[in-house]
């Protein structure tokens, strides 16, 4: 047999397998997808259209405290916004740990990481996890290139249902749906070959804008760790499918590996353990039965009340009274024989320990889950003062605190791997704001000789907290220590936080600069 025909055959062979293995990940998580779907109308407030239509007729109320809940601690989260920060352990390295800290931020700002922030705080609240994916685009900053940190949608990705660590995944499988025009632009040589509407995309599209014009399939990005034991080392390749055949491999250019760190280029954050999974459950899970009893003894007083709103009127029929009559209020005069044949029946009200019984749950709900009226910024008791509304807010929001600590410390191993890649992919040389007023010129040439990466780095994560209080504390702090004389009012000015400090200063030391010139 011919080389090119036992080619051929083992690469057949190898697409199959990986669909064969596609599709084992994907029958494992229809459960999943569906859990996903259930947090998202929780969070919506749409529960109620997963429990049967027993009395379609009767209310349906929604008191949205989940979404409440969530909306509090994104908020907190917000604040919480991390920053890298790249810290050299030895002397002589502070300027390149300068430099790189400067690079790294103007990656984020390239690539929106605040956005893509705001989705992943999404993810973890509502769905229980969230995935970042690093990697480099050799379209950012202008055509330089630069690596990046973004959201993965946690319905579009799949990892290993058999593995408890995102290490020891078999394969991790990324998708997203495509229409045949835009394989016919990516892919002209191929599209002919490809078999379109081979799987549902219900999982990866909106569920209200559900309009399909022409087929589709999926393109499913397969992530493969090999491990190469001659070299005792990790190999990470990428092997591109879509419509059953393979279209791109990675080993083809780089076959010793896409990336030199050997690691999945993917972190994943929980934010309640789910045991024996690399994923987890969210906000929507754990309070999901306090949520629907809620809605159902909201349902139950609704309907009282509206029973209550409409008394019957119970005739007989020896009464000789016309039932269309009596329920025309206009009429001043009815006739009939019988007057006791008519009776009112009123509905009798509810005990007042359900009322009050649904309002504690929901008071449950938002103590347990950490949204208590601190958190929220809300104050009782007379307590106006900055600095105190701050402490007791600090106090309430351990919870989402202890979440920052867990996305700080995983932002930390994607910024690791995001130097990685830097060093490995960057080779146009650019030019980055250290400061102000000053610029430096970084390259992969900066971060090591012989393309080895120093370990003389270490990366933290810096949170900059924007809660207003927070800063209306700090100013009151520093302009009692200029009051007291301990600081001299242009040192206060350099340590007080407000829009235009930077304006303030220049014209200050203008000022100052001139009264000496005046002086003399």
């Amino acid at each position: 047999m011919k080389e090119t025909d036992l080619t051929k055959r083992k690469y057949d062979y190898e697409t199959e397998r990986l669909y064969e293995l596609f599709e084992e990940y994907r029958s494992a998580y229809m459960p999943e997808w569906e859990r996903l779907s259930e947090c998202d109308r929780l969070y919506r407030g749409e529960h109620w259209r997963d429990i049967p239509k027993q009395g379609a007729n009767e209310p349906r109320p929604v008191t949205p405290v989940i979404q409440s809940t969530v909306e509090n601690v994104r908020a907190e989260l917000t604040d919480s916004y991390p920053e890298a920060v790249i810290c050299a352990d030895t002397p002589g390295y502070e300027k390149t740990a300068e430099i790189l800290t400067a690079a790294i931020r103007e990656n984020h700002i390239a690539c929106d990481y605040e956005t893509e922030y705001a989705k992943l705080i999404y993810d973890l609240l509502v769905g229980g996890y969230m995935i970042q994916e690093v990697g480099f685009d050799a379209d950012m900053n202008y055509g330089l290139g630069g690596a990046f940190i973004r959201h993965v949608d946690n319905r579009n990705i799949m990892l290993d249902p058999c593995a408890v660590s995102i290490d020891d995944c078999r394969a991790i499988f990324k998708f997203a749906p495509h229409d045949r025009s835009w394989f016919e632009m990516h892919y002209p040589d191929r599209v002919n070959e490809m078999v379109f509407d081979e799987y549902s995309i219900k999982n990866v599209t909106d569920d209200v804008l559900a309009a399909r014009h022409e087929p589709q399939c999926l393109l499913i990005e397969c992530w493969l760790r090999e491990y190469d034991a001659e070299e005792s080392r990790y190999r990470i390749h990428m092997i591109k499918l879509a419509g059953r055949i393979k279209i791109e491999d990675s080993r083809e250019l780089l076959p010793d590996g896409m990336y030199m760190h050997g690691k999945y280029p993917f972190t994943v954050t929980v934010l309640f353990t789910r045991k024996g999974s690399c994923l987890g459950y969210g906000f929507a899970d754990m309070f999901r039965e306090q949520q629907v009893l809620s809605d159902k003894l909201d349902q139950i007083i609704l309907k009282n009340a509206l029973m209550a709103s409409h008394n019957k009127l119970l005739v007989s029929s020896a009464s000789g009274f016309d039932v269309n009559e009596l329920r025309d209020w206009s009429k001043e005069v009815h006739r009939g024989e019988n007057i006791n044949g008519i009776k009112w029946f009123s509905t009798a009200p509810l005990p007042s320990y359900i009322i009050d019984y649904a309002a504690k749950m929901r008071e449950s709900i938002r103590e347990e889950s950490g949204a208590n009226d601190f958190s929220r910024g809300s104050t009782i008791g007379g307590v106006t003062a900055a600095s105190a509304i701050s402490a007791l807010m600090e106090m309430s929001n351990k919870r989402a605190r202890n979440i920052a600590r867990r996305i700080h410390a995983d932002f930390a191993r994607a910024v690791r791997m995001e130097i990685e890649v830097e060093r490995e992919y960057t080779v146009f040389e650019r030019t980055v704001p250290v400061s102000d007023k000053r610029t430096e010129k970084y390259s992969n040439k900066l971060l090591s000789d012989g393309n080895s990466f120093p370990l003389e780095f270490r990366v933290t994560v810096k949170v900059q907290r924007e809660n207003k209080f927070s800063v209306i504390s700090h100013n009151e702090t520093v302009i009692k220590l200029v009051e007291l004389g301990m600081l001299s009012p242009d040192v206060g000015l350099t340590m007080l936080i407000f829009d235009g400090k930077d304006e303030a200063i220049e014209l200050m030391r203008k000022k100052q600069t001139t009264g000496e010139n005046n002086g003399g």
